[in-house]
């Protein structure tokens, strides 16, 4: 059952601080997109599309630092710090009145978030041990996301018709409260012992690229940015001026991504017993680019009566496709590293894929200020379909956990050349990650 792994306390309470403060993000964003709006009119696209590129920007420089320079601090000070940070500065966004105070809020704010969340996630597979619970807290934890792109849209629908946009930002306050004082009241693992030397900003990303599934989940981190950008960028736009909706229409619409997006999450767990992770992710990728291939298609050809739900089975294939990439991306990191690499993998998977999140963002922005949608979502379209190509290719269908292979630099009676399945000489057997021992990935036979 996927809610069995909810029986671990630790878990329990992280997976409870992740959904919380997910939620109060996910009130956050649907408020900002409605603070542009109020404040650029017909330019939101644009304004949303800079703070999130500010944000992805964020992302991808302090992620890698903070991994590598808060390696030694005590896990549960240093997340429950950082969501206290990030609650004082949701205090200052209703009061904006400008938009470069967007921007500056928004890169603050993502600094402690970039800082958090590398931490967090590493943080799981050390509470969870064994491999089927660690894929159902994954699930799980894609299921914490949705909630941000399905409840929190939703609950902003309800609340927009008794406060002002602006008081959703409260929310957001209580979601990062909330989070700290889950985080607070539970054990967490004890960081491993690291060298006298602090380990290099750059080391996880080195042994990210040098792995070609990380390489091709990389890929297709570009399909989820290009599908996904579209969606958080544009919706309000789309369904204020192209549909001729309203603020609470905007909500509505966002919730369809994340509700086929959370559907598609609580289907992994099997479909992962069954295929293989690269045959869910790339599906999940072109299933992302039919949403927006149908929306492009159709979008300059049927009525405005039917827009709505040419909109709405859109942004479902999207979501679905979405989560399918998404979801199956813990189960590689973990993977492809010792316990004590883990850390900086995460952290390289998370500056990395914002990274595409920095170039898409910008881009769909500016898209958004299109006369015909039908142009940005086919724009998108190209560039997921390049991303489908370059995961596949990348990506080897083979990719065996063991790998054979050699060590012509080592004694024969190294203690590492006598571990393993196979051991002949100086070529031997076993699962087999990037680390210092094994800087490059063996060469196919």
């Amino acid at each position: 059952m996927l809610f069995e792994v909810l029986t671990d306390r630790v878990y329990r309470h992280l997976f409870a601080a992740q959904a919380t403060s997910l939620i109060g993000t996910g009130l956050m964003t649907v408020a900002l997109g409605l603070l542009a709006y109020d404040l650029a009119g017909d330019r939101a696209s644009v304004v949303l599309g800079t703070a999130l590129g500010i944000k992805m920007a964020v992302y991808v420089l302090v992620a890698p630092l903070a991994t590598a320079y808060t390696a030694r601090w005590p896990r549960k000070p240093f997340l429950v710090s950082m969501d206290l940070i990030r609650a004082v500065l949701v205090l200052c966004l209703p009061w904006v009145t400008a938009v470069w105070q967007i921007y500056v809020l928004v890169a603050v704010l993502q600094t402690c978030s970039a800082a958090f969340t590398p931490t967090f996630q590493a943080t799981i597979p050390e509470v969870l041990t064994d491999e089927a619970q660690y894929t159902r807290a994954l699930s799980l934890s894609r299921l914490a996301y949705d909630l941000e792109n399905l409840l929190s849209p939703l609950l902003a629908a309800l609340l927009l018709g008794v406060i002002s946009f602006r008081g959703l930002f409260g929310f957001t306050l209580l979601g990062f409260v909330s989070s700290a004082a889950l985080v607070a009241t539970i054990p967490l693992p004890r960081r491993l012992a690291l060298a006298a030397v602090r380990p290099k900003v750059l080391a996880g990303m080195r042994r990210y690229l040098a792995t070609p599934r990380l390489r091709g989940m990389l890929c297709l981190s570009f399909a989820e940015a290009a599908a996904g950008s579209l969606v958080i960028v544009n919706t309000v736009i789309y369904v204020r001026d192209w549909l001729g909706g309203n603020n609470r229409d905007v909500a509505l619409t966002t919730a369809v991504f994340g509700g086929f997006s959370m559907v598609a999450a609580l289907s992994l767990p099997r479909l992962l017993k069954r295929w293989p992770d690269r045959s869910v992710m790339l599906s999940g990728a072109v299933l992302a680019g039919l949403g927006l291939v149908l929306f492009a298609a159709l979008a300059s050809l049927v009525p405005v009566a039917e827009r709505r739900w040419l909109i709405a089975a859109a942004w479902g294939l999207i979501g679905a496709g979405y989560a399918a990439i998404l979801t199956p991306g813990g189960r590689l990191l973990k993977r492809s590293g010792n316990a004590e690499d883990r850390p900086a993998l995460f952290a390289a998977q998370f500056s990395l894929s914002h990274a595409c999140w920095l170039l898409m963002y910008p881009l769909a922005g500016w898209l958004g200020t299109l006369s015909s949608p039908a142009w940005g979502a086919a724009s998108m379209a190209v560039i997921v379909v390049m991303a489908v190509v370059a995961g596949f290719l990348l990506w080897p269908s083979r990719d065996p956990e063991v790998l054979i292979h050699h060590h012509d630099d080592l004694p024969l009676d190294h203690s590492h050349l006598t571990s393993g399945e196979v051991a002949s000489g100086h070529v031997h057997a076993h699962p087999y990650v990037i680390d210092d021992m094994h800087p490059h990935w063996p060469s196919p036979k």
